[in-house]
């Protein structure tokens, strides 16, 4: 497998504004035209009025990590935010079996013709779960092959999104081929976007693709957080539309 740094430290909640953490994790190999091929991961909590955390995108669960996240508080919900991001649930459902567990349209599907059997309590949709109905915004985006669920949470000012953006930093990639395949993708920080394969999923979904992108300028977030490389801790606005330019023309 092509190698990538991560960013370190792993497994420990590095707090983003009031409530808000991100996790990076480990790298996984990602399968694509018979390659493995290298992404960090990521994940981000949410604590709620209730104390209860909402995990979005769960990464791998390791006896740290679990100590950390339970001195955050009471793990309530997990999301599978989008049809690629969902292997993570099942260890963390064994792990919390009270939790409710969500996801975006698709997963079920996906995860069954992968071999993989998940189960979820709700799918879903552009209107927030009421769990988080109060404190989280979201809007779903669909496409052919990526359905991703983007949320936004208030309080904190910062927008969640999984692959809809990525943007890997060129002198953390080891691999010269993998460093000139993320440049033809389009997903290069500081031009980091949806990769170029990933764009043709939204090929008969453009409009619908393009009010959801407004929904989330309107909501004009400062910070917004990717599950794949640097992420945006300030200029989040200006970042979206940038990023999703190829779609907005």
């Amino acid at each position: 497998m092509f190698s990538i740094d991560t960013y370190d430290p792993l497994n420990v909640p590095k707090a983003v504004g009031d409530d808000i953490w991100i996790v990076d994790g480990p790298v996984i190999g990602f399968q694509y035209l018979g390659m493995k091929l290298p992404f960090p991961t990521r994940m981000t909590i949410i604590r709620l009025a209730s104390g209860k955390l909402f995990i979005h995108s769960p990464i791998r669960l390791t006896a740290r990590l679990k100590a950390r996240v339970d001195a955050l508080g009471e793990v309530a919900c997990l999301i599978a935010p989008n049809t690629i991001h969902y292997a993570g649930v099942p260890e963390w459902q064994a792990a919390y079996p009270a939790a409710q567990s969500f996801c975006a349209p698709g997963v079920i599907k996906r995860a069954k013709s992968v071999g993989m059997t998940v189960s979820f309590d709700a799918e879903l949709a552009d209107t927030a779960e009421p769990e988080w109905a109060d404190e989280i915004k979201q809007v779903m985006v669909r496409g052919g092959y990526l359905s991703e669920a983007v949320f936004y949470h208030p309080k904190s000012n910062t927008l969640i999104l999984t692959d809809l953006i990525e943007n890997f930093e060129s002198h953390k990639i080891k691999s010269p081929i993998w460093r000139w395949l993320v440049r033809i993708f389009g997903s290069m920080d500081p031009d980091g976007c949806a990769p170029r394969d990933m764009r043709m999923t939204f090929a008969g979904h453009r409009e619908s693709l393009r009010k959801a992108v407004n929904q989330m300028i309107d909501w004009a977030p400062e910070r917004v957080i990717i599950a794949h490389g640097r992420w945006y801790d300030h200029n989040g606005t200006a970042e979206l539309k940038r990023a999703f330019r190829w779609v907005m023309k």
